[in-house]
């Protein structure tokens, strides 16, 4: 089962990686990368070209990009759509607090099936793997949070992003002010690679310039005082933000919504991988 909602993927000086695009491949999930026209050719060398597509000019910045993205979905017509960063190495799914790789796209359409039971959803995604920890509980889902770089975009939400630090943060914060809600997952999650360990994206950019994350926090706590603070952290700047002013964001249900009884799978099932050792005995989740 593959996702109803289309699947973009921003990305700059990122073709010899593309670790999104080689787990969707093996996932076998329809995805479109979107890159700058300077890099057309390079990825066009290790992706299918009918899997690109190419922005009006270079430097447009991520969050051009991002416009650009959602403008381009909501042109072809879809309620909704993915945008994926460009350095996840694989998505698993949480089964009694332990996490188990997956084979197909059915966990999307999960996520999106239950993000369209309501209204008021602005954007809803997948949790990073290393915020779940194995001896505390998790729930299926947080209400009113951050959604980071595996998001469902709400195509009818005012918003777009503007800012060049933390612009998903940034675009959570005017949907969750404006009474929205936001949905983010632990029954799945995402394998991100770690910041700054691959070349490309806002490496450079961002994060590599002097005092990269002071500016970064600094620039959300101007568009947020109220709730965000700059602390020293991990042993870095980051922000911090209080999200529980917007606890009281409910989800409105869809008119008539009929919630079928009991739980279903999807068709997913724990299966053991044929090369024992090559895998090292874990199981993988999938049809």
């Amino acid at each position: 089962m593959n996702p109803r909602y289309p699947i973009y993927i921003p990305s700059k000086g990122r073709w010899e990686s593309r670790l999104t695009s080689k787990a969707l491949e093996k996932m076998k999930v329809p995805y479109k990368i979107v890159v700058e026209p300077s890099e057309y050719d390079n990825y066009a060398k290790v992706i299918n070209p009918k899997k690109i597509l190419v922005l009006p000019k270079d430097d447009m910045k991520l969050i051009g990009s991002r416009c650009w993205i959602m403008e381009h979905s909501i042109k072809k017509g879809f309620a909704r759509h993915w945008q994926l960063d460009d350095n996840i190495r694989g998505f698993l799914r949480l089964n009694k607090n332990m996490h188990y790789p997956v084979a197909s796209g059915t966990i999307f359409r999960c996520v999106e099936d239950f993000t369209d039971r309501y209204t008021n959803v602005a954007y809803s995604g997948l949790q990073y793997d290393f915020f779940s920890c194995r001896k505390d509980p998790q729930p299926p889902f947080f209400l009113n949070t951050r959604i980071y770089s595996c998001t469902l975009v709400n195509n009818s939400i005012p918003y777009r992003w503007r800012s060049i630090y933390n612009d998903d943060t940034d675009v959570c914060l005017m949907a969750l002010k404006d009474r929205w809600c936001t949905i983010l997952v632990n029954a799945f999650a995402q394998c991100k690679a770690t910041t700054m360990t691959v070349k490309g994206g806002n490496t450079e950019n961002l994060y590599l310039i002097e005092d990269g994350r002071l500016k970064m926090a600094e620039a959300l706590q101007k568009l947020y005082p109220a709730i965000t603070e700059v602390v020293w952290k991990f042993h870095r700047w980051q922000h911090s933000v209080d999200y529980r002013p917007f606890a009281k964001n409910r989800l409105i249900h869809k008119e008539g919504l009929i919630i079928p009884k009991g739980v279903d799978n999807y068709g997913m099932k724990l299966v053991n991988i044929p090369d024992y050792k090559k895998n090292l005995g874990k199981k993988i989740e999938g049809k």
